[in-house]
């Protein structure tokens, strides 16, 4: 095959790059996005010279990665070059120098901004049918994520404590605020997984201003604590928690609303040690909550009037908390971020935020699906969504065909997810793993033990 580069002046060459640039990236955007979003990111644009890999291509490429089976930089850099290639540009070189060197000029202001404003983007298309009661809902849990077992990484997010030096991976743990009606992350938090302050509570504290009057907050019993109520109906924020394991719940007390169904009111608790004096004395001495009981599980919240919120409607609104797990699945294990691939404590950050946005420019695809088929998006499947996006915007680019978004739409709403309440699954593999022991010592004494006894023998399946 021959490639006359050398041959085309610098102006085709300028206007080829150009062409190259927006199919990788702005492309990218317009699809997934409206122009609030293209704002955003000129916006945020540092600095640049004129470079292979510009910011808004190196944040292309980052967003592939993710949403790419193969996650590797080669990858992202060899598609990239054929990008190019198949573009009549000079295709240069596939080494992955350039392109990990641009990730790190990235700014992550820049990716968490955008990840945000993209949450917000699908709280405006939020349609009146999505909410429940005509309010919206957020979801709040965390979780944790590994990464590579690097010394920078170790000192920013130290391994779990019971592991020995050199047999774990350092640990972060994570906090997400999710829209129930899209499926969308509002805002996230990061932070080491032990320590002062890194618990989820300490990382939701930072989250707080997700909340606005009118909003309800669903979470698990974690969450359920006397001054994060208060600090919610602060905000006029009501909520539904599962009750937390050490309060001892006794119907016989109370307000009697019903079959196990009362209203309380619990005292102020001592000053924890994270709180100042000041906040402290802030708070009310007393809160009234409900307590209800629904499917063996006691649940609080501040909705008080039975006729208003009854009791079948507080635990059909708890049952819907399980999208968290179900979210936090496709973002883990969906996109792959279970996990991150970077070497430093910066980039995994970095990595993080761009896992989200990821994520919510697949969600902003299956609302707009959703509404179009009218139908909530809820009921579409995020994977199958991902699934035809990369598939469809990589012919889009190949055979150069135009933007056909009302095909893409009815395609990914043709897809449902199935409807199974009630449905229990066994926490268990069925998949044996390989018969080989965990390394439980740093893999240099490892080798070392290899070379003078030999391998171990494998464990029986």
């Amino acid at each position: 095959m021959g490639h006359n580069f050398n041959g085309r002046s610098a102006q085709q060459q300028r206007h080829l790059a150009k062409r190259a640039q927006k199919v990788d990236a702005n492309h990218f955007f317009n699809l997934l996005t409206d122009p609030r979003m293209l704002g955003t990111v000129e916006a945020q644009m540092p600095e640049h010279r004129e470079r292979r890999f510009p910011p808004t291509l190196t944040l292309a490429m980052f967003l592939g990665q993710i949403m790419s089976a193969d996650g590797s930089c080669q990858n992202a850099v060899n598609e990239a070059t054929v990008a190019r290639l198949l573009a009549g540009m000079n295709p240069g070189s596939v080494n992955t120098s350039g392109y990990c060197q641009a990730r790190q000029r990235l700014p992550q202001e820049m990716v968490s901004t955008l990840a945000r404003q993209s949450g917000a983007l699908l709280g405006e298309q939020t349609r009146q049918a999505w909410l429940w009661q005509g309010r919206p809902v957020k979801l709040v849990d965390g979780t944790t994520v590994s990464m590579p077992d690097t010394a920078e990484n170790q000192a920013r997010f130290p391994q779990h404590g019971q592991q020995e030096p050199g047999a774990g991976f350092p640990l972060a743990r994570l906090v997400g605020v999710i829209a129930l009606s899209t499926g969308a992350v509002l805002d996230a938090a990061i932070g080491p997984y032990q320590g002062k302050g890194t618990g989820e509570h300490g990382l939701f504290r930072g989250l707080k201003r997700c909340f606005v009057e009118g909003d309800v907050m669903l979470a698990d019993s974690y969450f359920c604590s006397y001054f994060l109520i208060a600090d919610m109906l602060k905000r006029g924020v009501d909520v539904l928690f599962e009750q937390h394991g050490a309060r001892i719940t006794d119907f016989r007390s109370g307000e009697r609303l019903g079959a196990r169904d009362h209203l309380v009111w619990w005292t102020k608790p001592a000053r924890p040690a994270w709180m100042s004096v000041e906040e402290y004395r802030g708070y009310p001495d007393e809160i009234k909550v409900r307590e209800v009981k629904v499917d063996k599980k006691v649940l609080v919240s501040t909705f008080l009037s039975p006729r208003k919120t009854p009791k079948a409607a507080l635990g059909a609104l708890f049952w819907q908390r399980w999208n968290v797990e179900l979210d936090l699945r496709n973002i883990k294990t969906t996109l792959g971020m279970e996990a991150l691939s970077c070497k430093t404590p910066q980039m995994c950050e970095k990595e993080f935020w761009a896992y989200l946005l990821a994520y919510n420019l697949i969600r902003l695809l299956m609302a707009e699906a959703a509404l179009q088929a009218e139908v909530l998006p809820r009921q579409l499947s995020f994977k199958h969504t991902l699934q035809i996006w990369v598939a469809w915007s990589q012919r889009q680019f190949l055979y150069g065909s135009g933007e056909d978004t009302a095909t893409l739409f009815v395609l990914i709403a043709q897809i449902r997810v199935a409807d199974r309440p009630g449905r229990v699954e066994p926490r268990a593999v069925k998949r044996r793993p390989k018969p080989y022991p965990r390394l439980d010592r740093p893999r240099q004494q490892a080798r070392m033990e290899i070379e003078k006894y030999g391998h171990a023998k494998k464990l029986r399946a």
